[in-house]
């Protein structure tokens, strides 16, 4: 009965955080670009610092009407939001925020795999979107997601593999135990390598070509209104957040910090907190890259970095064995 009542009270807890942690980004984002660009509106929707502009979103999308195209393919349009979304629920379960042995909700042994492979799912919704739109503006920008996962895809997995080497496990709960403060400053280019291809993945500026509104409209997601198109802004929220706990476990320790192990989740989510703002500044300060552009980066930048990281990960393996 108390393993029953555990397993419930964690899958109540997941799924709080993975209501409230996207659109606490999102708020967020809301109030730093409007500090950033001098946007008057979120400033003040709802009296005190506009905390009511999160809700005016979400009635305005409710209020909406629910338009499928006649042309498309009725089922996968209307499937691809929730395969867009609820990968990053899975993946959550797996990414432990302390050092306790409830501050997970399921160890799983490959951890980094599992992790990695979810993500990849939650892009096909992006693909199924754009396919089944019957929209070129949209079946292109499937095209430009497929093509930005398989060149992104690669340098994560390379800079994962490092951190596992350097721990000895894929396990992420056995690479935090494995931690020393040390790996921090050779396995800090594999972290960057690392946050620069999840955004890739996201489609979060500089990385969003394939939901160009100068060019394309809005990529695979035109045709969608109301709360399907909701449900699509919460997935790339949610994914900010997934991305920004992978980095803080993977590169920068974790629930590793000057306090006590009991507290150790507050520096998990103090860490991803400030990840989340570099997501939101990057938006804001740099324009968006040109798909060659794009290409370019992942194939000629970030994989032989990602590349050089295992190199040296094996040097220093090596030396110190």
């Amino acid at each position: 009965m108390n393993d029953v009542l555990d397993v419930a009270l964690r899958l109540l807890a997941l799924l709080l955080a993975f209501l409230v942690l996207p659109l606490v980004v999102g708020q967020t984002e809301h109030k730093v670009m409007a500090h950033m660009q001098g946007r008057l509106g979120p400033m003040y929707a709802g009296g005190f610092h506009g905390w009511a502009q999160l809700v005016a979103d979400g009635v305005k999308f409710a209020q909406k009407e629910d338009v499928v195209p006649a042309g498309a393919d009725r089922r996968i349009f209307q499937l691809a939001p929730a395969v867009a979304l609820l990968p990053y629920l899975l993946v959550l379960v797996a990414i432990p925020i302390g050092p306790a042995e409830g501050a997970v909700g399921q160890v799983v042994d490959a951890g980094i795999f599992f992790v990695l492979a979810v993500m990849g799912v939650g892009v096909l919704g992006s693909l199924m979107a754009g396919w089944a739109s019957a929209n070129k503006f949209s079946l292109l920008g499937g095209l430009r997601t497929a093509a930005q996962l398989m060149a992104y895809e690669l340098p994560m997995l390379l800079t994962a593999a490092s951190v596992a080497m350097a721990a000895g496990t894929v396990s992420l709960p056995g690479i935090l135990d494995a931690f020393e403060w040390w790996w921090v400053p050779w396995q800090i280019v594999g972290g960057v390598v690392f946050f620069t291809a999840g955004l890739a993945e996201l489609q979060r500026p500089p990385f969003d070509a394939p939901i160009a509104d100068s060019e394309i409209i809005f990529g695979a997601y035109t045709e969608y209104t109301g709360l399907r198109f909701a449900l699509f802004l919460l997935a790339e929220y949610a994914g900010i957040v997934v991305l920004c706990g992978l980095t803080t476990v993977l590169f920068l320790g974790g629930w590793h910090g000057p306090s006590a192990d009991g507290l150790g989740w507050l520096w998990t989510l103090l860490k991803t907190a400030v990840l989340a703002f570099v997501v939101i500044w990057l938006r804001v300060s740099y324009p968006r890259l040109r798909e060659d552009q794009l290409q370019r980066f992942a194939w000629t930048c970030l994989i032989p970095l990602s590349l050089a990281q295992i190199a040296l990960t094996g040097v220093v393996k090596v030396v110190i064995s």
